[in-house]
């Protein structure tokens, strides 16, 4: 039997922009709605839950069908050359509003990564206006999806660290951590305009760096290493041994090493980083390496790296 898209077990859905907000210099907020995200479901909170966005080919206009689509779309989809089937890029849901028919998701969008390859993520937001369209993969109630990484044991003390690319999803969490929750996040920005409010439990500071300028991930970096009790301590990271495809969680290794998967235990230290490789496989270099955090209270993702072009 074919399975169609409206049994799929994930959201494969048109939908239309409703609203655009530019919040700050570097930010695009953009509402999506359409009546298959009455169907949108996670088990639990949905923290840093990723979706994949399908934009139109910015030269061709043309966009990705999800008619008749049945569980070989993908296979299909890839066949085709991008000018036919759009780009699809990764982005996390800031928020959810609405119920049933009407409910709309909130995604915030990166406008540019300061000098480097402008993808067509960024292209699409900076000119995104109310009925434009798109399409979306997103949970389906009911099914497994994944693209939930923060995982926290019971009572951790939670360590939050990323760029602007990762500012979305760490807003996400804060605003639904357990109002007994304690930790520190801390967000880089290019630009102190992009600064947000962001609401969070009392006992968890959050920390906004601006570049202005400066070296991308270099104030981060210090902030982080401080708040460990190490300042001033660097790692040199050869541009030439960092996996463009960074993502290590207690569950998964994109080195396909065998991780242990296991979050047993109440307290201690959970750290979840996520931004450029390169920077985020040197503040891994500290916690690891360095002071001897166990690998199944981290989570390490490189949403992008620098000078390469994003990838679904």
């Amino acid at each position: 039997m074919t399975v169609t898209s409206a049994t799929l077990p994930m959201l494969f859905a048109d939908l239309e922009v409703v609203s655009v907000e530019r919040i700050s210099p570097t930010f695009v907020r953009v509402e999506l709605g359409g009546p298959e995200l009455a169907d949108f479901g996670v088990d639990g909170p949905r923290y840093d839950q990723r979706i994949k966005l399908v934009f139109p080919d910015p030269v061709t206009g043309r966009r990705t069908s999800t008619q008749g689509a049945d569980e070989s779309w993908f296979a299909t989809w890839l066949e085709q050359p991008a000018g036919e089937r759009g780009h699809m890029r990764t982005y996390t849901i800031r928020d959810v509003r609405g119920s049933g028919e009407q409910t709309t998701f909130v995604v915030d969008m990166v406008l540019h990564l300061e000098g480097d390859l402008v993808g067509p993520g960024s292209t699409w937001a900076s000119a995104a206006t109310p009925g434009d369209r798109l399409v979306v993969l997103a949970p389906r109630r009911g099914y497994p999806y994944g693209g939930i990484e923060f995982t926290p044991p019971p009572a951790a003390d939670l360590l939050l660290v990323g760029d602007e690319t990762a500012v979305p999803a760490i807003c996400s969490v804060l605003e639904q951590l357990p109002d007994d929750a304690r930790g520190i996040a801390f967000l880089e920005v290019p630009l102190a305009a992009d600064v947000q409010r962001v609401r969070r439990p009392a006992g968890v500071e959050v920390v906004w760096l601006a570049r202005e300028g400066e070296e991308l991930g270099a104030g981060l970096h210090d902030a982080v290493v401080a708040h460990l009790g190490i300042p001033g301590a660097t790692v040199e990271v050869d541009a030439e041994e960092v996996d463009p495809d960074l993502w290590e969680t207690p569950f998964y290794s994109s080195s396909g090493e065998q991780l242990p998967g296991d979050l047993d235990g109440i307290g201690g230290t959970y750290a979840w980083i996520a931004g450029e490789s390169k920077v985020v496989t040197g503040l891994r270099r500290h916690l690891v390496n360095e002071l001897g955090f166990d690998r199944s209270r981290v989570a390490f993702m490189g949403y992008w790296r620098r000078g390469v072009a994003m990838r679904s």
